[in-house]
C-alpha cells in the first residue's frame, strides 16, 4: 500500500512538469521563430537583392562576398559609426555596478511601505516607451524648455542650444538617460539574489560586532558577484547592440555625428535606402564579432575567476 501511495503520489508532478514543459515551449517557439528563424535570412547578402523579385534567386544577381569588401571599402563611416557605438557601450558598461548599489539599498530599508514604493518608482521607467520619454524630455531639455526657463531665472542667460541639440554632451546626456529608464528594472535581479543569502551569514557577523556596512561589504557583495559577472558577460556580448528605438528618436542633425549607433546605421542602409543585402552583410558581422566578444570575456573570466558561463 505504501509504495502504491507512494507512486500514485508521483502522478500530478508529472502532469505539472507537462504544463510547465508546455510553457516553456512557447518560449522556445519565441525565440526560434525571432531570433533563429532570419537567419536564413543571411543568404541575401551574398545578392545584390530587389524585393521586385522576391525570393527567387535565380533571377537575384548573385555577388558573394562583394558586399563584405564594401564593408572595407567603406571603413571609414564604419568606424565612425563603431566608435559611437562603442562609447555608448562603454559608459553603460561603467555603470553595471549601479543596479547592484541600488539593490543594496533597497536591501537596507526597513519600511516595507518605503520600499515598495521606492521599487516602483525606480522600475516604472522601463515600461515607458521611448517616444513618450522624447516627448517629455524636450518640454524640459528643449532650448526653451523647463530647464532653460529655470537657467534663465537663476543666471539671467538665455540658453541657445537644449541638450537634446548638444553635440558635447550627448554621450553623457544619453548614458544618464538609459540608465534611468532601466535602473531599478535591472536592480530586480540583484534583490532576488539579496534574498537568497542565508541570514545565518549576517546573524554570525553581527555577534561578531560587524556593523552594517561590513555586513555588506563582506557578505552581500560577495554574494552578488557571481550574478554581477554574468550579466556583465553578457553586456559584453551585447557592446555592439547598443539600442535602436532610443537613438532612432532622439536622432536629429546637431547630434547626428553622436547618435548613428550601428543599429541605427543598419537601419537606415536597409529601410531608408532600400540596400538591403548590405545592411545584413554589416549585421552578419556585428553578430560574430559579438560571438567572439562573449567567448573572449569569457576565456578570461575563466582564467582569473576560474568559472565562466560558457
Amino acid at each position: 500500500m505504501a509504495k502504491k501511495d507512494a507512486g500514485k503520489g508521483k502522478v500530478p508532478l508529472r502532469r505539472e512538469q507537462k504544463r510547465l514543459l508546455l510553457v516553456a515551449c512557447a518560449f522556445m517557439a519565441y525565440i526560434v521563430a525571432f531570433n533563429y528563424v532570419p537567419i536564413a535570412g543571411w543568404a541575401l547578402s551574398l545578392f545584390k537583392y530587389k524585393p521586385a523579385f522576391g525570393l527567387d534567386f535565380a533571377r537575384q544577381k548573385f555577388v558573394g562576398f562583394d558586399n563584405f569588401i564594401r564593408l572595407w571599402r567603406e571603413r571609414s563611416e564604419l568606424l565612425h559609426v563603431l566608435k559611437n557605438t562603442l562609447v555608448l557601450s562603454a559608459l553603460s558598461l561603467l555603470c553595471s555596478p549601479l543596479p547592484m548599489v541600488l539593490a543594496i539599498l533597497f536591501s537596507e530599508l526597513r519600511s516595507k511601505t518605503f520600499l515598495r514604493v521606492a521599487q516602483t518608482v525606480t522600475t516604472f521607467p522601463n515600461f515607458i516607451s521611448w517616444i513618450i520619454i522624447y516627448g517629455v524630455s524636450f518640454t524640459i531639455f528643449s532650448n526653451s524648455g523647463i530647464w532653460a526657463q529655470i537657467t534663465y531665472a537663476f543666471t539671467g542667460k538665455k540658453q541657445m542650444m537644449g541638450y537634446l541639440s548638444r553635440s558635447d554632451t550627448a554621450y553623457l546626456f544619453h548614458t544618464v538617460l538609459g540608465e534611468w529608464k532601466t535602473l531599478g528594472w535591472n536592480s530586480i535581479i540583484y534583490c532576488a539574489a539579496i534574498a537568497g543569502i542565508d541570514e545565518a551569514l549576517y546573524e554570525a557577523a553581527r555577534i561578531d560586532g560587524a556593523n552594517r556596512l561590513r555586513q555588506i561589504w563582506h557578505i552581500t557583495v560577495p554574494g552578488l558577484m557571481e550574478t554581477f559577472l554574468v550579466l556583465f558577460l553578457l553586456s559584453i556580448s551585447n557592446i555592439l547592440s547598443s539600442g535602436f528605438d532610443h537613438y532612432f528618436v532622439f536622432y536629429n542633425p546637431m547630434v547626428a555625428d553622436k547618435l548613428l549607433v550601428l543599429d541605427l546605421w543598419t537601419y537606415r542602409l536597409g529601410i531608408e535606402q532600400g540596400d538591403y543585402s548590405f545592411s545584413i552583410a554589416a549585421g552578419i558581422v556585428r553578430t560574430f564579432v559579438a560571438l567572439a566578444l562573449l567567448f573572449s570575456a569569457n576565456a578570461v573570466s575563466r582564467r582569473v575567476r576560474g568559472n565562466a558561463i560558457v
